[in-house]
């Protein structure tokens, strides 16, 4: 959401961005999008994880293998919504930055951990089910919870050695009586940002997701063909593979799709009429990639593991305690 250029273009030597020659464009009339979006997913999904977590330490134990996973995904939702209040505010203001250099790398980082780190656990949560329905025999070793923790500590390592980089990418620019935060896409060394971006997008995007669709069209063809499987076994498996593929294909695509767009078109002799189209889509597209909170908020509803159970103790207790 950084400042940009619109305009006619002018091809320029070298390595320098070619769209460097437009005039300013900052779309400030998504602002009250973005500012309504990114606050009602603070709003639903900040109280939402708290309840989540609060139910995972307390009604659920002893913890399966899919539970621990579900857990540290929850921590990393709410570690990214805690920061949706800076995005918020950078919007209705207009874009200008007021929170220093550190927080812009700060709350762009934890934007990245999170989805990133989200998008690997999700992977490695339909991995586990796949190994559970379709080879409950062989594979009956990924039920022991150890394998559930030593999964989740790499993936917390590899997502902050992915996203690492981000630290020196992103900065902000003081421009037009402004300060600007900008992103990955909008980032002053284009080759490095080039680089980067298809490494991330390849291996922490595109690898997932294919693992992702496999793993699922595996366990309903399985459940589907099985002889003595439960209806009810079959409808969550559909309901799971719904969830998690509109998150991955609804919140994640669009983003990684414009973003590598983006940052092609900037080494690239296009018109700024173009240049700015995608521009507009990114903005869109990046507080729908957040929206992967909502999607997580649901998953843990179905995938099992008693939890529809624990929230309906919690509010009878709850309850009791109210009309005691």
């Amino acid at each position: 959401m950084a400042s940009e250029h619109t305009g006619n273009f002018t091809a320029l030597p070298g390595r320098t961005d070619p769209l460097a020659t437009c005039k300013d464009e900052d779309f400030l009339q998504v602002k009250s999008y973005l500012s309504v979006l990114y606050s009602l997913i603070f709003l639903v999904c900040f109280p939402g994880n708290i309840v989540t977590i609060f139910v995972y330490f307390v009604k659920m134990r002893p913890w399966k293998s899919s539970t621990i996973i579900m857990l540290n995904l929850a921590v990393t939702d709410l570690l990214y919504v805690a920061t949706l209040p800076f995005f918020i505010h950078y919007s209705a203001n207009g874009n200008n930055w007021i929170f220093g250099d550190f927080m812009c790398k700060f709350i762009h980082i934890c934007f990245y951990f999170n989805m990133y780190s989200g998008i690997i656990f999700l992977s490695c949560f339909s991995i586990f089910r796949f190994f559970v329905v379709v080879h409950p025999i062989k594979c009956f070793f990924v039920q022991n919870r150890r394998w559930a923790v030593v999964t989740c500590i790499v993936v917390w390592v590899i997502s902050l050695v992915a996203i690492s980089p981000l630290g020196i990418l992103i900065a902000t620019r003081h421009t037009q009586n402004r300060t600007i935060c900008l992103d990955l896409a909008a980032a002053e060394d284009l080759d490095t940002s080039r680089w980067y971006n298809w490494l991330l997008t390849m291996f922490a995007f595109f690898l997932p997701l294919l693992t992702v669709t496999l793993c699922y069209m595996l366990i309903i063809y399985t459940l589907a063909t099985g002889p003595h499987t439960q209806a009810c076994y079959k409808q969550k498996a559909r309901r799971l593979a719904v969830i998690l593929l509109v998150v991955f294909y609804v919140c994640f695509l669009p983003f990684h799709i414009f973003r590598g767009i983006r940052l092609e078109l900037r080494v690239r002799p296009v018109s700024c009429h173009l240049k700015n189209t995608i521009l507009f889509m990114l903005i869109i597209a990046k507080p729908l990639a957040a929206l992967n909170t909502f999607g997580n908020l649901l998953l843990y509803g179905v995938t099992g593991d008693n939890f529809q159970q624990a929230i309906l103790s919690l509010l009878k207790f709850q309850t009791n305690k109210n009309l005691k």
